[in-house]
């Protein structure tokens, strides 16, 4: 089997696992926050960074709900590194935006953060800022084993099933759910112009 075969083989096994049901009352917590007039704060690092905004995007668009990442800004991003270091970025960036109760962080990760391992800890002070505050805290994650998913209120873990392209397929997978909510007739308010 060529090796395109076996990714595109691997995708279908991965998405006959997926947890359809935490999806859909995903979408049904995600309405709740638009009723309350909160905000989605998407929070995530490298690959999934690039996630964040792009799911910024569509949810603002298409299911108008007010949504930040503080990735999108990388003078402050840089700024808060350089001053304060890493691990505080994202909490000390969701105090300034007044994070509250009506509000919801949404972590894409293949981890989903680990302080023993020193990984994306930056994840788990935000996790911990959203706790305090009484935030509800949804995820897109690879592992069940990491902070996110034992701390959320709502994760979704991608199956892990190969683990040499746990981070290509939970990546992707962030992206084929965000799209799903995006479309949901829950959340859809906008059409898409294709």
């Amino acid at each position: 089997m060529s090796s395109v075969k076996k990714y595109f083989e691997e995708v279908i096994q991965i998405a006959k696992l997926i947890d359809v049901k935490k999806i859909e009352l995903l979408a049904k917590e995600i309405n709740l926050i638009r009723k309350k007039n909160g905000r989605l704060f998407f929070l995530g690092v490298g690959g999934s960074a690039a996630n964040c905004s792009h799911a910024v995007n569509d949810f603002r668009k298409i299911c108008e709900i007010e949504c930040y990442t503080p990735v999108d800004n990388v003078s402050e991003l840089t700024a808060r590194i350089n001053d304060d270091g890493w691990n505080s970025i994202f909490a000390s960036w969701l105090n300034i935006s007044k994070a509250n109760k009506n509000d919801a962080i949404f972590i894409f990760s293949v981890g989903g953060g680990d302080v023993k391992k020193n990984v994306s800890v930056n994840l788990v002070e935000a996790i911990k800022y959203a706790k305090k505050n009484k935030m509800k805290i949804f995820g897109i994650v690879g592992r069940k084993g990491g902070y996110t998913k034992k701390h959320g209120d709502n994760v979704i873990v991608i199956p892990d099933l190969f683990k040499k392209r746990l981070t290509p397929h939970s990546e992707a997978f962030q992206a084929v759910i965000w799209h799903c909510l995006v479309s949901h007739p829950l959340l859809q308010k906008k059409s898409t112009k294709w």
